[in-house]
């Protein structure tokens, strides 16, 4: 069994340096592509535009294709394209006005439109805090009483499990119910 011999070590320096002077060459090469690459990447790009064909298809179906098929193909005569570079817009104005043939609401119309709005939310808010009270009381933290019709355990389980979805279901109403109110104008 022979053992791999290794080379020498004018022979790895010798390699060492062709890999020096090459890496050295191909560093402007790169610098260049590099500027080259971050210039034209900065630069706004023109819109490029190609001959579009409308082909008739084995079906009759329609083909829309770069370069000319061959027969059964037409040039379609389209608009040149033009690229808007876009821009910082103004900042919004404060007060703007109503697009066209939009009608506008005067502010005291509004705000009696907002009381309304405020005064159901409130009747809603109420009435879904009585309910989850309801629920609540009749969960009996998690042991309401059995009914009549629950010989059963299962009934029971179910009719419990229910009651604890309801109640989780109400008092997320009531959140958001209050998000609502917390958010209207005063």
């Amino acid at each position: 069994m022979s053992m791999p011999t290794q080379p020498s070590v004018p022979t790895l320096l010798t390699s060492n340096c062709r890999r020096l002077h090459r890496l050295r060459e191909s560093i402007p090469v790169l610098g260049a592509i590099l500027v080259l690459a971050a210039t034209g990447w900065s630069m706004p790009v023109a819109a490029q535009s190609s001959d579009v064909y409308v082909c008739t298809g084995p079906n009759g179906v329609p083909e829309y294709r770069n370069g000319n098929g061959g027969k059964n193909c037409r040039k379609l005569n389209l608009p040149e394209v033009v690229a808007v570079p876009g821009g910082r817009t103004a900042p919004a104005a404060t007060a703007r006005p109503a697009p066209g043939g939009f009608p506008r609401v005067d502010g005291a119309t509004q705000k009696s439109r907002d009381g309304e709005r405020r005064a159901v939310l409130e009747q809603e808010l109420q009435s879904e805090q009585a309910r989850l009270a309801s629920l609540r009381a009749e969960y009996n933290n998690g042991e309401p009483e059995r009914q009549g019709n629950e010989r059963n355990y299962q009934k029971y389980l179910d009719r419990t499990a229910a009651l604890r979805d309801n109640i989780t279901r109400s008092e997320a109403n009531v959140a958001a119910l209050q998000r609502e109110l917390a958010n209207l104008k005063d």
